[in-house]
């Protein structure tokens, strides 16, 4: 590991070494090497974090909205002008296809700084009024204080800045904790960020469930905010109970893609092929749990099985590369153990295998003939997997679509503009397309219900997440 290029934790605005805890490996998931080193640190280091990010509160709440959203801005500038720099860097650490990475995750990062800089001059309450004769109410939206934050592996750059923009819009200051596979990208925007912000306000400390365990148990942080399993959310919602943190939970998902017999098949199949392979199915959002109507089931599924295997992963700079690599080892073995216990009445369509024997690519898979109660069905796989199911009727499509434990995202497939609508209504999502998957705007709320988690990312309901609401009432007859 001594040869390995060091990362370091990124502290009150200066590059640190850990105090009190080493060093591990990061791994390049196309080949299975290591690539680099990162801080595994302790809680001396969170404590610094801490402090530095307090202090830094002291006056980063003070500075306007036009100062915050100026320090967006430049950030934003920054972060497009040096896209190249942080592509190569997400793409060695994640083995993302960097085409896509260019196209598909750098401009809606961009975008979302941008927003966020915006939404900071854009917060609103109720009109002052006397309530009360002889007394004039009015409410203040202020920044909760310092904010603990956690990121996952599978969109390293765009969850920091889906977690730092919005609580930084708001006054608030920030120790993030990347995932720890992962966490290059996010500490080459905490360093960009440096330029243009007060030192101490964005913080990154690197390490492993320890670490982050230290970081929402500490008494500092008035909120704490993960993107991650359904898992990590419960252990941070329980970790915040004694201090009475809030909590912003963006977990898992399931996500039931309703395909109605009215639908155009070979559209639907290409483009839910895309929307369920796209970063190797590591998506809570993915389209990986289709239901058809009786009529369209079969030529769904041999289109759905065609598309998948005309799907290409491979190397980050190979042509027409749809998705990369898992992220880790353990990720790929997760997702081979669902192909390797799946019940007998399953059809393995296509796929269902490994691809090659370095690094951690799994081939483009679709499974049908499952029951609603199979565990493919019912749990996240997080990987190239696209399951199908055949529904009788409507109602027993929106029975099945909302009978798991997630509540994050759908979608429906259909021409009839009422069964839409219907449909939409009683689906217990977050967030509910119609004719499309996956597709996110900045203005529009990301997040989930159930054990999806909840709070949103994104829009304006996602930056007054991160304030709190005071009233101030003034006695005017004295």
């Amino acid at each position: 590991m001594s040869d390995l290029r060091k990362l370091r934790n990124f502290v009150d605005g200066a590059w640190t070494d850990p105090r009190d805890g080493g060093y591990a490996d990061l791994i390049d998931p196309t080949t299975g090497d290591a690539f680099a080193s990162a801080p595994v640190s302790g809680p001396a280091d969170v404590d610094a974090a801490m402090s530095a990010a307090a202090t830094a509160f002291e006056s980063w709440r003070d500075s306007t909205p036009a100062e915050r959203q100026r320090a967006l801005l430049k950030i934003a500038d920054a972060l497009e002008s040096r896209a190249d720099e942080f592509v190569a860097v997400e793409s060695q650490n994640t083995g993302k296809p960097i085409g896509l990475t260019t196209s598909e995750e750098i401009p809606p990062a961009v975008d979302q700084i941008r927003f966020f800089a915006g939404a900071a001059r854009m917060l609103e309450g109720k009109s002052a009024a006397e309530y009360m004769r002889g007394h004039t109410s009015y409410v203040r939206r202020e920044p909760i204080g310092v904010c603990a934050q956690v990121t996952p592996w599978n969109y390293p750059l765009m969850m920091a800045i889906w977690k730092i923009a919005p609580a930084l819009a708001a006054g608030n200051t920030v120790v993030l904790k990347p995932s720890d596979t992962t966490p290059a990208s996010t500490l080459l925007l905490a360093e960009l960020a440096a330029e243009f912000l007060p030192a101490g306000v964005l913080n990154v400390v690197c390490g492993d469930r320890d670490t982050g365990r230290a970081l929402v148990s500490h008494p500092t942080p008035q909120m704490v905010s993960i993107t991650g399993s359904t898992r990590a959310g419960m252990e941070v919602a329980a970790a915040a109970v004694p201090d009475l943190k809030r909590t912003h939970l963006e977990l898992g998902g399931k996500a039931p893609v309703i395909v109605f017999d009215d639908a155009d098949i070979a559209a639907a199949a290409e483009a839910i092929a895309i929307a369920g392979y796209f970063n190797a199915g590591q998506d809570c959002t993915a389209a990986t749990r289709v239901l058809v109507a009786p009529h369209a089931y079969d030529d769904f599924v041999a289109a759905l099985a065609e598309q998948a295997r005309n799907t290409k992963t491979g190397m980050p700079d190979d042509e027409d590369v749809l998705y990369g690599p898992l992220n880790n080892a353990n990720q790929l073995a997760r997702v081979g153990g669902f192909i390797d216990r799946l019940p007998d009445h399953a059809m393995l369509g296509t796929g269902g295998a490994r691809v090659g024997d370095r690094g951690y690519f799994y081939s483009p898979t679709v499974v049908s003939g499952l029951a609603q109660q199979d565990e493919i069905i019912q749990d996240e796989v997080f990987g190239p997997v696209i399951t199908v199911q055949r529904f009788t009727d409507e109602d027993e499509a929106v029975r099945w679509a909302n009978g798991v434990q997630y509540g994050l995202a759908s979608s429906i497939w259909t021409k009839d503009h009422g069964r839409a609508m219907r449909v939409s209504r009683r689906l217990d999502f977050g967030c509910v397309w119609v004719n499309t998957h996956i597709p996110l705007v900045a203005e529009m709320p990301h997040g989930g219900f159930k054990r999806s988690g909840h709070g949103k990312d994104l829009s304006m309901y996602g930056l007054e997440d991160y304030t709190r609401v005071k009233h101030v009432m003034h006695n005017i007859e004295v």
